[in-house]
């Protein structure tokens, strides 16, 4: 190699143990950015997915899910692009959204999107709190239906696994950082995929069981069907939700730049190894979700419960559904890690340039007695994340309502983050002719895809009103 040439790689590359803007060298793939977001889309969102599709059907259900897929993983290729600015190669990085935002947009948007993504980023965490706890709680429940017989009230409060949970969340949001918990998105990747077989499984199984394919074109039925008695009103709202279920289900555009700024600089660019990443995920998760989404269906017809494996639309084998929700729980606590740290990440930088000489700070190695193992410790960290897990736990018991919260969440935030910011920052990066065909057809998209944000939100926010006055906080 010329010195011309070894000069350049080490402008670009930063030396041999750092990259171009000075940070240690990122070690990221595209199979570990894809574990980040198969843990990131998959969980709460496929559990609500055969309930979705009871309620537009055989022809709604599985054409908006596929619909979605496609818009998601357009508008993520789009987003993907500006990772960096300038020079798709060798431009300044746009380590998070906001930074994306504000070296493309500038302006009052930079405030906008981070207002949004950081409250949806809260949102999110207390939907993945209130699943993973559903799923806990349903494990005790497998138990007492088996013991005391199918019909059995078998009533327990969710609000003790919250905090079971949150005490676990607790622990492992001292990981400093997405580079350092590959393992644990690959982990909870494995889980998703166990527990989305079992389901698969067990639907199959139910659809033999009753002799046939139940369900019809259209979904749940105005009048008195398998899912009671249903007034055009309700159709109409539950439909309306149903659209934001599966809108969260694919939400991972939120932090998609945070986990492509996990990867090593690759040829010819990271935005190339990240489309890579989100193509397969995005085949990989709506395979799935087709898959549960309609076999659920199938299997239960109008009557498919909000959360196919804690509904308890099936009762037997009980440790089968046992395996399910411990799988899904373990994936949920590597979900709201992904999820968390851009929050945590923008307050502990914010922290670190306002004092950057403060002992609070600073991070230094500690030995945990009466053992002499040595670990790093971040004064701040520990207290502010361990904060922050402790308010979205609480939150969590005051809505422990799940399908409501889920399509409210994904409904809020699924145009602007996955959908508005993407499109404009790519038509400003790429100075797309205002008028143009291409500048048409994105507005067209945008302004589409803002109408079902409006009307799914509609729907969710009058479920989740319904449900909080049937709801007793205080209740253990």
């Amino acid at each position: 190699m010329s010195p011309a040439m070894e000069l350049s790689k080490q402008q670009r590359f930063g030396g041999d143990d750092l990259d171009d803007d000075g940070r240690p060298r990122r070690t990221g793939t595209a199979w570990t950015a894809t574990a980040h977001i198969i843990t990131t889309v998959l969980g709460s969102g496929v559990l609500s997915l055969a309930w979705g599709v009871a309620q537009l059907g055989w022809v709604g259900g599985p054409g908006v899910m596929t619909l979605f897929a496609a818009v998601i993983y357009y508008t993520s290729a789009l987003l993907a692009e500006c990772y960096r600015s300038g020079d798709p190669v060798s431009g300044p990085r746009n380590r998070t959204y906001m930074a994306a935002v504000h070296a493309t947009l500038g302006g009052s948007k930079v405030k906008l999107c981070g207002a949004i993504q950081f409250a949806n980023l809260f949102g999110i965490g207390i939907g993945i709190t209130i699943a993973a706890s559903s799923s806990m709680l349903a494990i005790k429940r497998a138990g007492c239906f088996h013991k005391e017989g199918h019909k059995s009230v078998c009533h327990s409060s969710i609000s003790p696994y919250i905090a079971i949970y949150g005490i676990m969340e607790i622990a492992f949001s001292q990981i400093p950082g997405l580079d350092s918990m590959w393992w644990l998105s690959t982990l909870a990747t494995v889980m998703s995929f166990t527990y989305s077989s079992i389901g698969i499984s067990l639907g199959v199984a139910q659809i033999i069981a009753n002799g046939g394919v139940r369900g019809s074109l259209t979904g749940v039925a105005v009048g008195i069907s398998a899912a009671g008695s249903v007034t055009a009103m309700q159709k109409l709202w539950r439909s309306l939700q149903a659209f934001g279920n599966m809108a969260f289900a694919y939400g991972f555009s939120i932090v998609l730049l945070e986990i492509q700024d996990t990867l090593k600089a690759a040829s010819p660019s990271e935005a190339k190894v990240m489309k890579k990443a989100s193509a397969v995920s995005v085949a990989a998760t709506t395979i799935i979700y087709l898959l549960c989404g309609c076999v659920g269906y199938a299997a239960f017809g109008d009557g498919a419960p909000d959360n196919l494996l804690t509904g308890f639309g099936f009762f037997e084998p009980f440790w089968l559904l046992d395996i399910a929700n411990a799988a899904v729980a373990v994936h949920l606590v590597g979900t709201y890690q992904v999820i968390t740290q851009p929050i945590f990440a923008y307050v502990e930088l914010r922290a670190a340039a306002a004092w950057p000489d403060s002992a609070f700070v600073a991070t230094r190695e500690i030995t945990l007695w009466p053992t002499r193992l040595r670990v790093n410790v971040c004064p701040l960290r520990l207290t502010w994340r361990t904060a922050y897990v402790c308010v979205t736990t609480a939150v969590s018991m005051l809505m422990p309502f799940f399908g409501s919260v889920v399509g409210l969440i994904g409904a809020i935030s699924f145009w602007p983050l996955t959908v508005y910011f993407p499109v404009e920052m790519y038509m400003a990066q790429h100075r797309v002719p205002r008028g143009s065909t291409k500048w048409l057809c994105l507005q067209a998209l945008s302004a589409v895809c803002l109408l079902v944000t409006v009307v799914a939100a509609a729907g969710s926010i009058a479920d989740v009103l319904a449900e909080f006055k049937k709801h007793n906080p205080f209740s253990w």
